[in-house]
């Protein structure tokens, strides 16, 4: 069995030879290694070109800068493996739950997996009240919509058989592309598990790059693609 791991990335420096490395050290073998740059302009593809490029097994360069869920899109088109896990360019997510993550799909109960931060006993950064509130409203609402129940649908560790996403068109360029892809999963009535996962997350200083715009649009997205 292959596994596709799918790193988009937009102006993560300080990161991205990390994640990268964190990613080639991950406990699964056959691990192909996708990384999208999304047009990053503090440095970060001069690192992928001059450090990076040989240690992944392939590199997309957008030449402007489209989004998250654009950057998703260009390396789910080009990945080839039978399972994909995305992997956001930051250090919030940490590779070594992958076993585990996959672990439902391997023996066939799961045919999609996503990673909460909220049913785990493992360590978890402690940081805004705000976020979780949003967090837990877009999850609820989200589930109102699809009629399932999950605990963290923004959550950064989606998991998938690769014939699930080859069914699935992706429309959004940013970050509503979390809502779309859980409604129009929903829509598919596939073996959907949750499994608990650590979480280090990191404030607005270091990086962090979601707003409360990002919170509307998903709104949207939760209506727009859960009545589509």
């Amino acid at each position: 069995m292959k596994f596709s791991v799918i790193i988009p990335c937009y102006n993560e420096v300080s990161t991205i030879c990390e994640i990268v490395a964190a990613v080639r050290t991950c406990p699964l073998e056959n691990v192909e290694i996708v990384v999208v740059d999304d047009c990053s302009t503090d440095g970060t593809r001069d690192l992928i070109r001059d450090r990076i490029s040989s240690l992944v097994n392939r590199v997309v360069l957008h030449e402007s800068n489209k989004g998250k869920g654009a950057a998703l899109r260009s390396g789910f088109a080009v990945s080839t493996g039978d399972i994909v896990i995305i992997q956001d360019a930051d250090l919030e997510y940490d590779p070594q739950d992958y076993s585990k993550l996959v672990a439902p799909i391997i023996s066939g109960k799961a045919d999609v997996v996503y990673g909460s931060r909220f049913i785990t006993g493992d360590p978890r950064r402690v940081l805004y009240f705000r976020h979780y509130l949003g967090n837990q409203f877009l999850t609820f609402l989200s589930n109102v919509f699809t009629d399932i129940n999950l605990t963290d649908m923004e959550t950064g560790y989606k998991i998938f058989r690769k014939e699930i996403l080859d069914k699935i068109t992706l429309e959004e360029d940013r970050f509503g592309f979390e809502p779309e892809i859980t409604a129009k999963i929903a829509k598919l009535k596939p073996k959907i598990y949750e499994v608990g996962i650590s979480y280090t997350g990191r404030t607005y200083e270091e990086g962090k790059k979601i707003t409360w715009k990002d919170g509307l649009r998903a709104i949207w997205c939760i209506v727009k693609y859960g009545l589509k």
